[in-house]
């Protein structure tokens, strides 16, 4: 516990940080490149941009709370749940974290040019991706998002931790509907076959 509890003090702050790093900077370079935004609020008011204000909220909450963890102790505030606070459960929280980044980073890679944040509302030349992850998941990049969150509560168990963790969980459920919706509009006969043929989760 000596070892690895501020092991994973010190890697929650420096990893959610660079995670808003390497958003912003993918999401910049992808707009400079292609002249468009590869990020999609939605309209105003709308599920989608509720979606997206309140992850926006949570995930500013977490990198604030996880860097000032690594200069003062703030565990008290947070609600940590003492039983689970043990060194093999934080071990498995930050080993499910790199293992949904590294997952996250595939799919992403995996979509390429199809890749959006949000329901892009443009009408281009995309394609429906029906094979690989796809062919097993219809949502195998909230999945990866939802492991991570999952691995972020077990690497520091606490009120704080469940409450991002369900709020989280909801949000991803409820915008995955939304995506599903503006898929079957955008590809018709074609996206129905897709959802028959394959889960929306497992």
């Amino acid at each position: 516990m000596e070892f690895i509890e501020p092991l994973v003090r010190h890697f929650l702050g420096i990893f959610f940080l660079m995670i808003g790093l390497q958003f912003a900077g993918r999401s910049l370079g992808l707009y400079q490149r292609m002249r468009f935004s590869h990020i999609n609020y939605g309209e105003r008011g709308s599920a989608p941009w509720w979606h997206r204000q309140t992850f926006n909220v949570f995930r500013a909450f977490i990198l604030g709370v996880c860097v000032v963890r690594i200069f003062a102790d703030i565990d008290p505030w947070l609600g940590v749940f003492g039983p689970l606070y043990v060194w093999p459960i934080l071990l498995v929280g930050m080993l499910l974290l790199i293992g949904s980044f590294t997952t996250v980073n595939y799919l992403q890679a995996y979509m390429h040019e199809d890749w959006r944040s949000g329901i892009d509302p443009r009408k281009d030349e995309r394609k429906l991706l029906t094979g690989g992850p796809f062919g097993r998941s219809r949502n195998p990049l909230f999945l990866a998002v939802m492991a991570g969150q999952l691995g972020f509560f077990l690497a520091l168990p606490s009120v704080f931790s469940l409450v991002c963790l369900v709020a989280g969980v909801l949000v991803i459920t409820r915008q995955a509907r939304e995506e599903e919706k503006a898929l079957a509009d955008k590809f018709g006969e074609d996206y129905e076959r897709y959802r028959v043929r394959v889960p929306r989760w497992f």
